[in-house]
């Protein structure tokens, strides 16, 4: 695997990790099932992608195809992240708010009836974009060490050692 990659699954890994601390310190609650879920903060997706196109430009140079690809690439993950996902996450609020009102009529309880107008569901769903915004900030960030510790030293290398 090319170290590209490496530098982009650890930003993942990291982004995933972050999510426990920073739940705690909103929330009150430790829960470390919160590595192996998606959304919050910081976006994993964007931490991927930004380490990755920032690494490609760091390594190879902004005028190349490579850093165009995963820039794009990038940004439509990130668009993504914000959209379709945080969609069909409101969606099955909905879905299981429906089937717990089936569980109980489905037993004959009594279940008191409101007439709700219905909520028009969000257009601009996803991760927050704070979320992104912090995601793609610890993947620059990321990326720029990866950058840094992958580089070649050129200056050490011409050295020669006199015996």
């Amino acid at each position: 695997m090319n170290k590209g990659v490496y530098v982009a699954l650890l930003s993942i890994g990291l982004a995933q990790g972050l999510k426990i601390p920073i739940h705690y310190v909103k929330e009150k609650e430790w829960r470390p099932e919160l590595f192996f879920q998606t959304g919050g903060m910081p976006s994993s997706h964007s931490a991927g992608v930004s380490s990755l196109t920032t690494y490609i430009a760091l390594q190879r140079g902004f005028p190349t195809i490579d850093f165009a690809l995963s820039l794009v690439y990038g940004l439509i993950v990130m668009y993504d992240a914000q959209g379709i996902r945080r969609q069909t996450g409101e969606l099955t609020l909905k879905v299981n708010d429906l089937g717990e009102l089936m569980e109980k009529v489905h037993h004959d309880e009594t279940v008191k009836f409101e007439q709700k107008t219905p909520k028009r569901l969000k257009e601009m769903l996803g991760h927050q974009p704070e979320e992104v915004i912090g995601g793609a900030l610890l993947g620059i960030f990321t990326g720029v060490i990866g950058h840094l510790v992958t580089k070649k030293n050129r200056k050490l290398s011409n050295i020669k050692i006199k015996f």
